[in-house]
């Protein structure tokens, strides 16, 4: 076949691999691409033949010892031909002697294995419309996250991820509330102890991340984020909340909340499994970046 070029992919270009995701069924969020890209602008990967996007991978890098890997996809019709693997080597080539995360459909974590990567645990999507009827009002301090909220809201995350995400995190969490995306914190005695973000996507919305202390402050946090979206008119839409299966408390919450198992990835790392606040982490921010 005609040689396969792999490069870094602008905003637009990579725009095409985001279709791709939708069309495999990812749904993705709506403005999920600019803050992804602005989080590592080289670090999203396309091959192309004859001038013709066939592949993807992205491979964010945070910081110097740790990186997370998505958007592993070939387009059908170039399937079977060496263009996936080419672009697997060339993103992990690009990541070098990193720690690298990744949540892969289960299917191929076998092949994963032979790359090096070890299984750390499933992560579940949860879908449906929630059920907020008779649920008690939030027994924390909840409300929109705001400018001056930064430095802390940045502090309070660091835990949860391998590496610090300041640039992802300041884009991904803004401030006040949008038809597209809406943060909140919950707090005590003025200190942070949780938060969340829902965002609109292709179809319906995602909430992620949901980090919080304790139960009680995670449904809290969840139960506000879903009744923001009723007063912006997107009452009865679908949430899905993406889980780690470790943490019993945060399926039992999303169960209570009406939400069903829809899918599963494999959460693998290479280079070793680092230590996170699982029962502290009741929603990932995305499969894509982490």
């Amino acid at each position: 076949m005609t040689e396969l070029i792999i490069k870094s992919a602008s905003v637009a270009d990579f725009s095409v691999a985001v279709d791709w995701a939708a069309a495999e069924g990812w749904n993705p969020g709506l403005d999920d691409l600019d803050v992804f890209h602005g989080s590592d602008p080289q670090g999203f990967l396309m091959g192309w033949l004859d001038g013709k996007p066939v592949s993807s991978i992205s491979v964010v890098r945070y910081g110097a010892d740790f990186g997370f890997l998505g958007f592993y996809i070939v387009h059908p019709d170039h399937r079977g031909t060496g263009a996936g693997l080419a672009t697997w080597n060339a993103g992990m080539a690009f990541l070098g002697d990193r720690i690298v995360g990744l949540d892969g459909v289960v299917d191929q974590q076998e092949n994963y294995r032979r790359s090096g990567f070890e299984l750390e645990g499933r992560n579940i999507r949860f879908t449906g419309v929630p059920v907020l009827q008779g649920v008690e009002e939030a027994g924390s301090d909840v409300r929109d996250v705001t400018p001056a909220d930064e430095a802390a809201l940045l502090n309070f995350d660091l835990p949860f991820f391998p590496a610090a995400r300041d640039v992802f995190t300041r884009s991904w969490v803004r401030s006040g509330s949008s038809a597209s995306r809406t943060s909140k914190l919950a707090l005590r005695d003025g200190e942070i102890i949780g938060y969340g973000v829902v965002r609109a996507c292709r179809s319906g919305y995602k909430i992620g991340p949901l980090f919080a202390e304790n139960d009680r402050t995670a449904r809290d946090l969840f139960l506000a984020l879903c009744k923001d979206l009723s007063l912006q008119g997107s009452a009865g839409g679908e949430v899905s909340l993406d889980v780690p299966e470790r943490n019993e408390l945060a399926v039992a919450m999303a169960e209570d909340f009406g939400l069903q198992q829809v899918f599963e990835t494999a959460r693998m790392y290479r280079g070793g499994i680092p230590a996170l606040p699982w029962q502290k982490t009741f929603g990932l921010a995305s499969f894509e970046l982490g």
